[in-house]
């Protein structure tokens, strides 16, 4: 298997392990569709496989994330997934699963970066 292979197979089994409740599922996959594009940008660009790893770990704690907060807030249920409305250039949003500053500062890099793509392309 490619390491692009495995990367792109975690990322397809993510929203069973995001959701909490069935209705979740949908909109983690939709979130995956969102991930894809940028994921395969990282690989494009030469980062070291360690590298793309550490984004995608933090893709996945974004992610979920944002099926937590659709627990919390039923309207956002309302609304379709973009996560552009989530990161910005000051990084991402608050994370119940973030431990320390390196970690803080990880994810935002990642926030930061995905936001730039977003924009970008």
């Amino acid at each position: 298997m490619s390491e692009e292979a495995k990367f792109v197979d975690d990322l397809y089994r993510r929203p069973e392990k995001w959701m909490m409740l069935d209705e979740d599922l949908d909109y983690g996959k939709q979130l995956v569709e969102e991930f894809k594009p940028f994921i395969l940008f990282l690989m494009g660009e030469g980062y070291t496989k360690k590298t793309i790893k550490k984004h995608c770990d933090n893709l996945w704690l974004l992610g979920g994330g944002l099926i937590a907060s659709l627990n919390r807030d039923d309207d956002l249920r309302k609304i379709d997934p973009r996560i552009g409305d989530s990161v910005d250039e000051l990084g991402g949003p608050y994370c119940d699963y973030i431990d320390s500053e390196a970690e803080q500062n990880s994810f935002d890099a990642t926030c930061k970066k995905l936001h730039k793509f977003l924009i970008s392309h």
